[in-house]
Parts: structure tokens; C-alpha cells; sequence
């Protein structure tokens, strides 16, 4: 049976008022959650994750902090939002998902955030939360602010990857950030002796070089000295910190999932832990509160709770607008003053376009090295990340001497982490900085999934925060390299709403491209062939300039065949095309798959009447699908043969070069034509 210490009170110089403030703002979302649970037995809310016992956590750290700093809570931190005096009118529309809520309607509970609170919203899966930490201290530091981060995670959650990867680059950058572990011994029901073998989680901070401390969560002058002192820790050392608060919940994991699983005489011990009896019982001692007083106050809370509710479910029924809800997935561009001035666009998505800019010739790794160069020269928020990129300047050598010109507060070498990396990316975007992150190689970026997937393409749709973050992808086979070191996996993006896709074929448009995404204040995946890094050359302006996300470039003019196509796709074309002169072949290079530019591919159908759709990518499952599913449904009086497809097989890329030569698409190329041609 677990024993627990008697609960003491230390108010160490606090006065009065504050000890009152501190019950006041304990309270509140205690009489906030058992309303909730009343409301959720009537049947008139629907869900509901409760704090009910570990209230002092929240509470005892938004406290501590200042208003002006972020925090990463989760599920049962109801007292973070209370504590930075959220309406708890517009709170409720939130959980009711009412379009006059945080979210619009968009998510639940506490899934969402609001940058005037700095508060960063939750997704479920729980240690993303810990990098995005992690980027925001980050900006502080390169702010030279004196402010700390602080991330909450459960015990569940420290089994995750993304509590190891946060808390390692946290050490290694040497980062003001506090990271929270509210230990309540269940990860739904799963108790902690089936989740680690240490004996302490707070142990786990030594094997990263970082302080850590074990405190009474439920005791509300405890947890907020103990922050308050960390705070000011991390603020003078410039370091990380980990905290682990032992509590415990007194509800199920959310109201649905009960407590069976939980032995009942635990709850009879932790009844005596109550964070709120203790404390309030301590302040009538101590003379610091009355009865009456206590009485008072939560009459007023009764009060303001069901004048806020009258407010909420005021709120008016949801309206569905379809225009709406597609624009709120990309955040608006800004394209006037400042530095937007000075940039050039450049429209080449034509054949009869003729450059008014001064051009030179580059390889095509030169031009995105120029690219990212002068962007660096013109966003000195602009951050750069990636294994290996500072001193050594990358597995190709793109960010070479960049460290030398710009410093390494801005071209940082990271561990192998690309989850905390992606993650860490978004909190610098926090704090109002530009980052790109370098996969070394597009294959890896598997390690980093959740974050792109469910935070940077999420979270403008979901509570209005953009996510300027720009992930280079060194993609593409052909150079023998194997199964990890060469996939094609631009399609598995594509199929994400909220992220850009870009991938250009020459080096013009690999330079106007990749300042294009940097400008972009939306999340870019922005896609490099390997293979074509030193084997393409073409004419590149030495100005600062932008192609255009989202629309195509008509590379070759024909009346037999379109080929729609991108990447290396466009040389095999081209090739093809200077092969075959008896067969008239048009070329559209799409150069970006996500948002795709349907105008041209109607067009490019339009020209010819026969479409064949070409990537290096594998059949099933690739982009081209989806581009004949568009055409047979938007442009089918036009065509004059089926759509047909061309691309690698349905296989593993091979490393043996016959092998991986018999894989790519280009090998049924002409096949795949002449079976066209012959329809």
C-alpha cells in the first residue's frame, strides 16, 4: 500500500493576497470541471478529460511563469487556461465546438491554442509537445530574452520518442526550457510498473546532463516555488530542467474509461492529498482565509460559472461554409511592404517567357545553395537545421562556408532527431522565426512524420497559428544509393492538406522555388534531386527572385502526346522528345504537386488530346492517379485516348544499378508512349 507524507505549507514570504490569489485561482477550475461533469451526465456537453486532483500542477506553473511565456499543456490542464484568464465563456463554446470557440468548431477539448495567452494546443499524440518547447526557448536565447518554455508530458508520455529527442537537443543546445512530468502512476490503465523500470522518472534527466527535482505535485506552494526557482534557473544558466510531480487522478482517463482498473483503496489515500481541502484548510488555519471568506468565493464562482454557461450556450448553431473552411487551411501571404518590396517574381511558366534578369549558368545544387544564401541575407530570423550542415555544409555540401558568413546560432548541426528538429522548427515559428530543416536524405524523414503530418499541417487550420517551416527533401534514385537512401515519397505529402509540395527541374527554378517556400508562411516540403544536383545546368539570375508556388511551366510545345510530368521526369521527357523527332511530344513540368495547377493540366490535355502522366515515383499510390482521376473527370470530351501512367515499379528501390535502372520509370518510357500513340 502506498504511504503519503502529511501535506506542509511553506509561504516562504508570500502575503496574504497572494496566498488568496493562489486559492482563488486553485478553485476556480476545480467548480469549472464538476459543473462539467454534471453537464456531461445530463447529456449536454459530450466529453470530458478530467484534472479533477492534479489541479495544483496546472495551476501552481502557470503562476510561476510569465503571462509572456509559452506553455505546452495537455489533456488535464484546464488550470493553465483559467490561470491566464481565459473567458470561461468562450472556453465552453470551445469544448462544444461552437464556431465561436478558439478552434472554430475545428477541434475539441483542449486541442487548440492561442498565441495572445502563449498558450501552444495540444495533439493527441502527446510528445510533440516537448520539441515545440524546445523551439521557443531557442528563440528566446537567440532573442537573448530572459524567458523559459515549459512542456508538460505525462508518465505515459515519457516512454515516447519525443520525450528522449526533446530533452537530448534541449541538453545539447543548452535551451531554457522546463520540462513538466505529471506522474499520476496510470497512462490511461496502464500503471506505471508496465511503463519504465526506473525508479524515478526524474532520474531519467542525469542520463541527459540535466538538473532534475521530484516535488508533491498536489501541493500548490511546493510546485509553484519549485517552478519559480527552476524558471530563474534556466533563465541565469541558460539550461534545461526536468521536473516530475507525483499526484494522481481521481477520474478515469476521460469520463468514458472509468477507474475499475485502479485498486479503490488509492483513492482513499489521495483523497487525503486533495490539493485543494490541504491548501484551503491550511489557509483557515493560518488565519490567512475565514470561513465565510471560502463560502464567499465559491458563491461567486457558482455564480460566474452560470452566468458564463448562459453565455456559452448562447452561442449561435454552426454555419457550414465550404469556402471557408478550405481557406483556413494555408495562412494568407502577406504581399505588400517590408521585404516583399524587394523581391522579383518571375513568371517562366510559359514558352515564350524571356528572363529580364541577368543570368549565369549553375549546376543545379548551385542554385539552391544561392537560393538559400541570399534568403539567409534577407530574413536574419531565418534559422537553419539539419545534421551535419554547419561546418562540414551537409551530405552535398550545400550549406558549405554558410556557418563561417552567418554564425552557428543560425546554421546549426543537430543529434539525429528529426521529430524534435520538425518539432523544434514550429516553436522558432512561435517566437516569429523562419526555419528550414535539411533531411539529409528525403528517406528519413519517416523519423520526423507525426510532426509534419499532424502539427505544421495542422495547426493553421485548427487554431490560426501558421507554420513557417521549410523542410529540404534530397530525394530521387539513380545513384545506386539503395532502399534508404533513394525513394521517391513525395506522394505521401501531397495527400496532407495544409502543406506545400514543391519540386523543381532546373536550376532557375530550384533557386525561385526555394526562396518562393522561404517566404511562404506556410509549411513547405521542398523536394531536390539527388541525381540531378551536378548533371543539370541552365541559366540562373543572380538576383533575388520568386517562381511562383502553385503553377506549372510549359517546357515544350507539341500536338501528338502530352507528357505531364516533374523532376527527373522532365529530362526523360525532354530526351525522349529529342530522340523521337517524328512524335510531336508538349511537356508540362507541375514543378509544384500541392496546391496543383489544374489551369495547365487542362491545357496541357487541351493541346494534344493524349496524356501520359510520368514520375520516378512507384505506380500505386503516386501522384499521377490522382492527376488521371482530375483529367478523366474534368477533361474527358477532350482526351482522345485513355489516360496513361509511367512510373518505377511497384518494388523497393533497388542498390544494384541494372537492378535500379529496370526499376525506374524511364526504362517503360517508350512503351508506355508507343502504346499511347498506337490507341
Amino acid at each position: 500500500m502506498v504511504e503519503l507524507a502529511a501535506m506542509q505549507f511553506d509561504r516562504k514570504g508570500l502575503t496574504n493576497e497572494q496566498l488568496v490569489h493562489f486559492y482563488r485561482s486553485l478553485l476556480w477550475p476545480r467548480m469549472i470541471e464538476e459543473k462539467m461533469l454534471v453537464l456531461l451526465r445530463q447529456g449536454k456537453i459530450s466529453k470530458w478529460f478530467s484534472g479533477i486532483g492534479q489541479e495544483a500542477i496546472a495551476v501552481g506553473a502557470a503562476l510561476a511563469m510569465q503571462e509572456d511565456e509559452w506553455v505546452m499543456p495537455l489533456h488535464r490542464n484546464l488550470g493553465v487556461f483559467t490561470t491566464r484568464n481565459m473567458p470561461l465563456s468562450k472556453l465552453f463554446m470551445q469544448w462544444q465546438g461552437s464556431q465561436e470557440g478558439y478552434s472554430k468548431g475545428r477541434e475539441r477539448s483542449f486541442h487548440f491554442g492561442n498565441k495572445e495567452y502563449h498558450i501552444c494546443g495540444m495533439i493527441s499524440h502527446l510528445g510533440p509537445q516537448l520539441a515545440i518547447a524546445d523551439g521557443v526557448a531557442l528563440a528566446c536565447k537567440l532573442k537573448k530574452e530572459k524567458k523559459v518554455s515549459l512542456a508538460f508530458t505525462g508518465d505515459g508520455g515519457t516512454s515516447e520518442g519525443d520525450f528522449h529527442e526533446a530533452l537530448n537537443v534541449a541538453a545539447v543546445w543548452d535551451l531554457p526550457v522546463i520540462f513538466l512530468i505529471e506522474n499520476n502512476g496510470y497512462g490511461l490503465s496502464t500503471p506505471t510498473e508496465e511503463q519504465y523500470r526506473c525508479i524515478s522518472l526524474v532520474d531519467k534527466a542525469k542520463g541527459y546532463g540535466m538538473e532534475g527535482i521530484q516535488i508533491d505535485g498536489n501541493n500548490i506552494l511546493t510546485v509553484y516555488d519549485t517552478i519559480k526557482g527552476v524558471r530563474e534557473f534556466c533563465v541565469k544558466s541558460q539550461r534545461p530542467y526536468l521536473i516530475e510531480c507525483i499526484t494522481f487522478r481521481m477520474r478515469g482517463h476521460e469520463e468514458a474509461s472509468g477507474t475499475k482498473y485502479v485498486p479503490q483503496e488509492l483513492f482513499k489515500l489521495w483523497e487525503m492529498k486533495d490539493p485543494i481541502k490541504n491548501f484551503e484548510q491550511y489557509l483557515l488555519s493560518s488565519g490567512v482565509l475565514r470561513e465565510h471568506d471560502a463560502e464567499n468565493i465559491k458563491n461567486e464562482f457558482k455564480e460566474k460559472i452560470e452566468s458564463e454557461l448562459q453565455t456559452g450556450f448562447a452561442a449561435g448553431p454552426v454555419e457550414v461554409n465550404t469556402e471557408d473552411e478550405l481557406g483556413d487551411v494555408y495562412a494568407a501571404k502577406v504581399e505588400a511592404g517590408g521585404w516583399r518590396s524587394e523581391v522579383k517574381i518571375i513568371d517562366n511558366s510559359n514558352l515564350t517567357h524571356h528572363s529580364p534578369l541577368t543570368t549565369h549558368d549553375l549546376r543545379l545544387i548551385d542554385a539552391i545553395r544561392q537560393g538559400l544564401y541570399q534568403s539567409m541575407q534577407k530574413h536574419p530570423n531565418l534559422v537553419l537545421m539539419g545534421q551535419d550542415i554547419a561546418e562540414y555544409g551537409g551530405a552535398f555540401k550545400i550549406t558549405e562556408g554558410f556557418v563561417t558568413d552567418f554564425g552557428k546560432e543560425r546554421v546549426r548541426n543537430t543529434p539525429l532527431c528529426e521529430s524534435a528538429i520538425v518539432g523544434a522548427a514550429l516553436g522558432l515559428n512561435l517566437e516569429g522565426f523562419k526555419s528550414m530543416m535539411e533531411m539529409q536524405f528525403a528517406d528519413f524523414v519517416t523519423a520526423g512524420f507525426n510532426q509534419i503530418i499532424n502539427n505544421l499541417a495542422k495547426i493553421h487550420y485548427r487554431w490560426g497559428q501558421n507554420a513557417d517551416v521549410v523542410i529540404r527533401m534530397p530525394t530521387g534514385g539513380g545513384v545506386g544509393a539503395g532502399p534508404f537512401h533513394s525513394q521517391s515519397n513525395e506522394a505521401w505529402f501531397v495527400h496532407t492538406p495544409g502543406l506545400k509540395v514543391v519540386y523543381p527541374s532546373t536550376p532557375m527554378d530550384a533557386k525561385g522555388l526555394l526562396i518562393a517556400a522561404i517566404n511562404d508562411p506556410n509549411p513547405v516540403m521542398y523536394f531536390e534531386h539527388k541525381a540531378l544536383y551536378r548533371a543539370v545546368s541552365g541559366p540562373v539570375p543572380e538576383e533575388y527572385y520568386e517562381i511562383e508556388i502553385g503553377k506549372a511551366r510549359h517546357v515544350r510545345e507539341g500536338e501528338d502526346i502530352s507528357i505531364i510530368t516533374y523532376g527527373a521526369g522532365v529530362h526523360w521527357a525532354e530526351d525522349y522528345a529529342a530522340e523521337h523527332p517524328e512524335i510531336s511530344i508538349d511537356i508540362l513540368d507541375l514543378r509544384t504537386l500541392l496546391p496543383l495547377d489544374y489551369m495547365a493540366i487542362r491545357e496541357a490535355v487541351q493541346r494534344t488530346g493524349r496524356v501520359l502522366i510520368l514520375h520516378e515515383d512507384t505506380l500505386t499510390g503516386g501522384i499521377g492517379g490522382e492527376i488521371a482521376a482530375w483529367i478523366a473527370e474534368n477533361c474527358f470530351s477532350l482526351l482522345d485516348a485513355p489516360v496513361m501512367r509511367c512510373a518505377s515499379l511497384d518494388t523497393p528501390i533497388p542498390f544494384n544499378t541494372e537492378l535500379e535502372s529496370n526499376f525506374m520509370a524511364r526504362s517503360r518510357l517508350d512503351e508506355v508512349i508507343q502504346k499511347l500513340m498506337t490507341y
